[in-house]
């Protein structure tokens, strides 16, 4: 019987966003939001979807008087990606 993919990481914009951010140090909200062509809305409760999993960190700064979110993956994240793609692989029969 094949494991279960991380279903947090299994929807598309999620997995998107989990792996831009394992190519880059951090990436703001409006990187992300033009990589992976999602609303403002969207994009939004799918960061917090994956923060309160402890997949991502988000930090909110003040630069001038616009607010910059940006967001980094954790150690948790990034142990959840690397066990996605070796179960994904199960699949594929790689």
């Amino acid at each position: 019987m094949l494991a279960e993919l991380d279903p947090l990481i299994h929807s598309q914009l999620r997995l998107a966003i989990m792996s831009i951010l394992l190519s880059v140090d951090e990436a703001d909200f409006v990187y992300l939001k033009e990589k992976t062509e999602s609303t403002a809305g969207n994009l939004s409760v799918q960061l917090d979807k994956l923060s309160k999993a402890g997949y991502i960190q988000v930090e909110k700064e003040f630069v001038g008087k616009k607010t910059r979110t940006s967001c980094r993956i954790t150690e948790t994240g990034r142990k959840a990606m690397e066990e996605y793609v070796k179960t994904l692989k199960t699949y594929l029969d790689l």
